[in-house]
């Protein structure tokens, strides 16, 4: 049983949470899921759906796996430094972090990518990516896998890196299976990016 946390903070991307926890919650005898929040007070998402949090950062970062998802706000969380504290702890102990969209700036911003290949959100990359100059971000891809991290472009992207995450976390049968029981198309390749070019990123 591997157990996993998720980070969600006000103002997160729905999309970035919920996407990635449909496919990874489906696995509840090989994943434990806990949502972990700064408080236990309600969070308020982007589109304004309230979550219930199972627990706060306050209780350790002990987890085998971390989800770090996005949104406008992410970055605001970078100026709270218990929520930095506890994000750092948590990524030293994981065996695998996964990021969607400006929650890989997010993880960029505890160091914890220094000298790695990243990728994140192709519409805000020219105004982000230069916050963490130290990672090697990946203009066109639409996710990149690099030692235990799996960081992926904006939004939707997410659901693409998680399925690529359960294959490598769990077996490629597992991703196939969860897949095709949610009827969706998986893009398997993370090299498959028409939004960078539509960004005018990832030109030669």
């Amino acid at each position: 049983m591997k157990s996993l946390a998720v980070f969600v903070f006000p103002g997160v991307q729905t999309l970035d949470l919920f996407g990635p926890i449909e496919f990874l919650g489906g696995f509840a005898e090989r994943i434990s899921l806990t949502l972990v929040a700064e408080t236990d007070e309600p969070v308020v998402t982007r589109h304004g759906q309230r979550i219930l949090p199972d627990t706060t950062i306050h209780t350790g970062g002990a987890y085998d796996l971390l989800l770090i998802p996005g949104g406008d706000s992410a970055l605001d969380v970078a100026k709270r430094p218990e929520a930095m504290a506890w994000i750092r702890e948590t990524v030293r102990q994981a065996e695998y972090v996964m990021t969607v969209c400006t929650g890989s700036i997010l993880l960029g911003l505890t160091g914890a990518l220094d000298g790695r290949r990243a990728t994140t959100n192709k519409i805000d990359f020219r105004d982000t990516v230069p916050l963490v100059p130290r990672v090697d971000w990946v203009e066109k891809a639409r996710w990149v896998h690099d030692g235990k991290f799996f960081t992926s472009s904006g939004v939707s992207a997410g659901m693409d890196m998680a399925l690529a995450a359960i294959a490598h976390v769990l077996d490629q049968e597992a991703a196939d299976w969860m897949a095709d029981g949610s009827e969706y198309e998986w893009h398997r390749d993370p090299s498959w990016d028409p939004f960078a070019d539509k960004c005018g990123l990832g030109q030669e």
